[in-house]
């Protein structure tokens, strides 16, 4: 690593506006934000308070109504869909709570989804597959379907896909929602250990058992950022 950390993502006066029947909902209120390479970040917070929002915004599926966005030193607030779609699809792996496998495909078509619509040789989809398949414990299951698998198997496949295009960082939005609490941990002890090897994470949770595994905490209320809590800090209000 160099002495100079890079960022990889920054936000500056973050907003997120939506308009329904006349009526302003706040959703963000002026975000700075910066996450660098390598990093864990938890972003917390109560329900309806504005962390799903700012994901979407980080993982390019919503642009801000105001404020800047720089994706490893690139503005990416204002890209039309096409060109959002194209860095989502190379430099952001999602993980989402329900899973979002698709049911007639299988472990091993799920996995390789990201690698086709980018036109990758069959050759080198194939490695990369089984690499990340390899790397969240679920090579055994290449051949099955989503519906032969446990929760925590599919979100372990979930991890694999969001994993296989090496992107510069991991969004995951509640990855334990849809778990029992042991599934749950295994999924966050998977992180932690990507999180070792190397791998930058960025989740949104509303458990605080699982944010204090992360770097540092955000706290989101009313779609502000109240509070930042680092690792240490975490550790010793134990």
């Amino acid at each position: 690593m160099s002495a100079e950390t890079q960022t990889l993502l920054r936000m500056n006066g973050v907003t997120k506006v939506f308009l329904t029947d006349e009526v302003e909902t706040h959703a963000l209120s002026g975000i700075h934000l910066e996450i660098n390479a390598g990093e864990y970040v938890s972003i917390a917070g109560p329900s309806g308070c504005g962390k799903s929002t700012l994901l979407s915004i980080l993982g390019l599926l919503d642009s801000p109504s105001d404020g800047e966005y720089l994706l490893n030193g690139n503005p990416v607030q204002d890209l039309d869909l096409g060109e959002r779609a194209r860095i989502r699809n190379r430099e952001i792996g999602f993980i989402f709570q329900a899973f979002n496998l698709i049911g007639d495909l299988t472990v091993f078509e799920n996995v390789e989804l990201p690698l086709t619509y980018r036109g990758m040789p069959g050759a080198e989809r194939k490695k990369a597959v089984q690499e990340a398949l390899e790397r969240v414990g679920m090579a055994h299951r290449v051949k099955h379907y989503p519906s032969q698998l446990s929760g925590g198997q599919q979100q372990r496949v979930a991890v694999a896909r969001a994993l296989v295009g090496k992107p510069l960082i991991l969004l995951a939005d509640e990855p334990t929602g849809n778990l029992d609490s042991q599934n749950g941990e295994q999924v966050i002890e998977l992180l932690q250990e990507l999180h070792r090897g190397g791998a930058t994470i960025c989740m949104v949770t509303h458990d605080q058992r699982y944010s204090k595994h992360a770097d540092r905490t955000i706290n989101l209320f009313d779609g502000r950022i109240v509070d930042e809590v680092e690792a240490a800090q975490q550790s010793s209000a134990h």
